[in-house]
């Protein structure tokens, strides 16, 4: 049987056995979902950008589609009709890999602005929490239940493993403002200010930890706050900087060189093994206790 599902290259592919649908998402700016029985098209929905990648709920029926234009578009699938949920919104760059945990109903991403994020679908309150750690693109995504550990994966090799079984706090939206909010001094767009106080405008910068719009002056140190997300140093300002204890500073994540571009990554957690490929034409097999830490191995039966 050959169906012609796109009219350009799949990005992503997913096959239900207990709906017995293949869903689809490809270059032509489409999802869509057709039967395996009589190979017959279901439905399809077009975004306003390439759809990159795909995760499906198979209980639920819900697509998580994510595309380049930085959304993920949330679908509720249907024969021969289909809703939309929501779009979530919160990348600066262009979706690269989705992964769904229907246990705990979390969604991450990973995105070409070198974040992951978690979406709390189960909590519906809007929490999200933001992951930085990456000096590439997030390419690659895996969420292990057991250990409640996530894997992320970039272009440039690198791999990080975040312990999701810990405190963490959301990252502050940014703020707006025309002047400093800590000295009051203008920003240079701030015309009218400038010219009343006869100075020069000044350039604007955001406190990662409390998010307020800040001056360079005022905002002069670097700081790791990983409860937040930030394993490296990050702009924040002098108030904030003062209240980061040391221990505040404790990594909730742990870095490995993969010394290959990896594109995709695949693990088997009950024989221990990891695979990842990428541009390069090599494929590498690991032992994920080497990645993920002992705790990993010893909390299958299996090995």
């Amino acid at each position: 049987m050959c169906v012609a599902a796109h009219q350009n290259r799949v990005s992503d592919m997913v096959f239900s056995l207990e709906s017995e649908w293949v869903v689809s998402t490809g270059h032509d700016k489409s999802v869509s979902w057709m039967c395996t029985q009589s190979g017959s098209m279901l439905g399809r929905h077009y975004f306003t950008a390439w759809a990159s990648c795909l995760q499906y709920d198979h209980e639920t029926q819900h697509a998580f589609i994510g595309d380049y234009s930085g959304q993920i578009t949330l679908l509720k699938l249907e024969k021969q009709t289909y809703s939309t949920i929501t779009t979530l919104k919160g990348h600066e760059g262009s979706i690269a890999t989705l992964w769904w945990d229907p246990v705990q109903r979390l969604l991450f991403s990973g995105a070409s602005d070198h974040s992951v994020i978690m979406w709390d679908i189960g909590g519906r309150k809007g929490r999200t929490l933001l992951l930085q750690g990456h000096h590439e693109r997030v390419q690659s995504l895996r969420y292990l239940q057991l250990t409640r550990q996530l894997v992320s994966c970039s272009a440039d090799g690198g791999m990080a493993v975040w312990n999701m079984d810990t405190q963490r706090e959301e990252a502050p939206q940014w703020l707006d403002c025309d002047s400093c909010q800590k000295c009051e001094q203008p920003f240079f767009w701030n015309i009218k200010q400038m010219w009343d106080t006869k100075t020069l405008g000044l350039r604007q910068h955001h406190c990662r930890k409390c998010g307020k719009a800040v001056c360079g002056k005022c905002s002069s140190k670097r700081t790791t706050f990983p409860i937040m997300g930030f394993e490296f140093p990050v702009r924040v300002c002098d108030a904030c900087f003062d209240t980061v204890k040391e221990e505040d500073r404790t990594p909730l994540a742990t870095f490995h060189e993969g010394k290959h571009n990896i594109a995709h990554m695949d693990m088997d957690p009950s024989r221990g093994l990891m695979v990842t490929c990428g541009s390069d034409r090599i494929v590498k097999i690991w032992d994920v206790t080497q990645v993920v830490g002992c705790s990993l191995a010893t909390g299958f039966s299996s090995r």
